[in-house]
């Protein structure tokens, strides 16, 4: 019997690395999808290199992932390529759309005309709820506000008919906000978590945020990637929320980091409108209680303990020290 393989496209993503070392851990030989770039930039992947396999592809083009999936015949994939900033989705509606909902249709097809068991997990997203009232639940009305929610949903449809239509071990998570580290500086908790270094260093230094009361259930991405885990050992397919089912401001945020180095966040942020989406979103809350009941998953980090961890490690990269 072969070694048990896995296939992750985003795999130089916050979730695709994660990801990536906890099935080293588990013994999996792993290959990762990355696009095309002239510096093969690996971004959080480039730890990785040595561990496992790299491979150049796009998920837009089936001709791509016919030849990756066919190379590498995996027992598990994980699809989590996506244009995944929301702000970015508004300017890019056709890209967000490509990469997003065509992306995982090739990977389906290209599975299904191939006849393999390979079991699929795709990552879907709180965005799509918008705006259904919290808390929400498998059960809770679709009500996307932004072209990345409705890529998403699309996605997410897609996953569901060839699940159903072609029995197909195809699997959804929908995430709700889960960040870290690795986090990219355009997301809001990153640029918070950056924003309280740049301020110990140049105390002058003004975060321009949008949105400070708009409420999001923040996690932790090593968590949630443990559940993405979990939903392919399951003997049959489903789809699943991972959240932590609490909620906090982007302001609860700020004050948070900037306390936990002994700043006054109200002396370092500034409102920019610029920053507002065309389309709020004004509360996400998910309710996991199904999936922990169904494949045994639950958040472990707290989010006073996620806004330490982010500031803590930016103020390292940044070589300063809190007050």
């Amino acid at each position: 019997m072969r070694q048990k393989s896995a296939l992750i496209t985003g795999v130089a993503g916050m979730d695709g690395s994660h990801l990536a070392e906890l099935l080293l851990e588990k013994d999996y030989h792993v290959f990762g999808v990355i696009k095309r770039n002239a510096t093969r930039n690996l971004e959080n992947a480039a730890h990785l290199e040595n561990d496992i396999d790299i491979i150049e592809g796009d998920v837009t083009d089936m001709s791509s992932m016919l030849r990756i999936i066919q190379a590498c015949r995996p027992h598990e994939l994980y699809n989590l390529a996506a244009q995944s900033h929301v702000h970015t989705s508004f300017e890019q509606p056709l890209a967000s759309m490509d990469i997003t909902a065509n992306g995982i249709i090739n990977i389906l097809e290209v599975i299904k005309a191939l006849g393999y068991s390979t079991r699929i997990f795709h990552a879907s997203t709180s965005e799509m709820f918008g705006s259904s009232p919290a808390p929400q639940s498998m059960e809770t009305r679709f009500e996307p506000q932004s072209p990345y929610a409705i890529a998403k949903l699309a996605a997410h449809h897609f996953v569901k008919l060839y699940r159903n239509a072609y029995h197909m071990h195809a699997s959804t998570g929908i995430t709700f906000n889960h960040e870290g580290p690795r986090r990219g500086p355009l997301f809001v908790t990153r640029k918070i978590s950056m924003g309280v270094a740049k301020c110990l260093k140049d105390p002058n230094f003004k975060l321009y945020l949008g949105n400070i009361h708009a409420k999001r259930d923040w996690g932790y991405a090593p968590d949630f990637v443990k559940g993405f885990y979990m939903t392919l050992q399951q003997e049959k397919p489903g789809d699943y929320i991972f959240s932590t089912g609490e909620t906090h401001t982007v302001q609860e945020f700020c004050e948070k980091a900037f306390g936990h180095v002994g700043l006054n966040w109200e002396d370092h942020v500034e409102y920019d409108r610029f920053l507002m989406r065309p389309s709020e979103v004004d509360e996400l809350c998910g309710d996991f209680s199904k999936t922990t009941e169904t494949i045994g998953w639950k958040p472990e980090v707290t989010f006073d303990k996620l806004v330490e961890i982010m500031v803590e490690y930016d103020c390292k990269l940044l070589g300063v020290e809190k007050k």
